[in-house]
């Protein structure tokens, strides 16, 4: 008996990294001085022009989407969504992402799915302008089903220590600016799957005339990078707090950066909730706060300013190809109320 007779196949892993180095160092910055394939990578701060730098760390990974991949057979953009879950954490605190480690798990390695994640991988450090500096093949057998992976990563970043934002300086009648979402991104797919896959009442295959496309090309849609576009505005302009719309949705994420006496007031009828969500809604009799419990429903990021910067902000995001809307503000809030208000939701589901 050997390693292979057992089910792992370490050469094979092996040639399939060494075919993707050269892509992989497309993605190294001037800092990264180690190599694809060595015990640890390596990443030079000293060429930062930070004066007291802090580093920024996040991990996480791709959920339930990851069972639309395995249906599908298509897992050339589930990488993409591995990044953007990590470094749209990193941006929230107003830091610039700097390296990418990222960890793939399979029973069975298959030389085509392995590539595609990985192609998605790096396609989504290009897009964040993130190095991806090492990784983690693990081939378990009898572990995953066929065909089947699991994929984490873990991610750093730096700032300034007095340029953290971590939504102290958030003040009453601050206004909230919403980024738009390219759909579902990687949060609530067990409740998706549950209400389009599970209960037998659609053809994913389909072309859906509310949505445009086919059901699976919709829920696989990857999720939008938001790192070019908020550096860019936190350089401009004062942002007092900003919120990645992630798992939990409004109601769970806004109140990890909002003081204690303020609440965020939303007003849902300040942009037209994508069709994705509005089917989900009526075809699961989905209860609309539940959604914004679980859901982005059409808005992926929220940067929290001052009034006065609202126009300019939205202008340049225009400016940048990223459409945004005025969405809320902040109010005070007694200590018996909920920090999140939504308001004209009830009828924002209907097409």
């Amino acid at each position: 008996m050997d390693y292979k007779a057992a089910g792992v196949d370490i050469e094979k892993a092996d040639s399939i990294i060494k075919s993707l180095k050269d892509k992989i160092k497309d993605t190294f910055s001037p800092e990264v001085l180690s190599d694809i394939g060595g015990f640890s990578g390596f990443f030079d701060l000293s060429v930062e022009n930070f004066s007291n730098p802090v580093l920024v760390s996040s991990v996480d990974g791709v959920g339930t989407k990851l069972k639309l991949a395995f249906l599908s057979g298509n897992h050339s953009t589930i990488g993409i969504d591995l990044v953007a879950m990590v470094v749209n954490d990193l941006i929230v605190t107003g830091a610039r992402p700097l390296f990418l480690l990222d960890y793939f798990a399979t029973g069975k390695l298959d030389k085509k799915i392995m590539e595609d994640v990985l192609n998605g991988i790096i396609e989504g450090c290009k897009q964040a302008n993130c190095s991806l500096i090492g990784g983690e093949t693990a081939e378990m057998p009898g572990f995953y089903n066929d065909n089947e992976y699991d994929l984490a990563a873990f991610g750093v970043g730096i700032l300034n220590k007095d340029n953290i934002i971590d939504g102290s300086s958030i003040s009453i009648k601050n206004k909230i600016i919403g980024l738009k979402s390219s759909g579902a991104h990687s949060n609530g797919y067990s409740l998706l799957r549950k209400i389009f896959i599970e209960s037998g009442k659609f053809n994913i295959y389909s072309k859906i005339d509310e949505l445009g496309k086919t059901l699976i090309e919709e829920l696989l849609t990857p999720t939008t990078i938001y790192v070019d576009t908020v550096l860019k505005i936190i350089k401009l302009f004062k942002i007092n707090g900003m919120v990645h719309i992630t798992g939990g949705g409004f109601i769970e994420n806004i109140p990890r950066i909002l003081p204690e006496r303020c609440k965020a007031i939303i007003d849902v009828s300040s942009w037209d909730i994508p069709p994705i969500f509005k089917l989900t809604k009526n075809s699961g009799n989905v209860n609309p706060l539940e959604m914004f419990k679980t859901f982005n429903n059409g808005i992926g990021f929220i940067l929290i300013t001052p009034d006065e910067n609202v126009d300019d902000i939205i202008g340049t995001l225009k400016n940048l190809n990223m459409e945004s809307y005025l969405i809320g503000e902040i109010a005070a809030r007694d200590i018996s109320e909920k920090q999140v208000e939504l308001i004209n939701y009830k009828n924002s589901f209907n097409f």
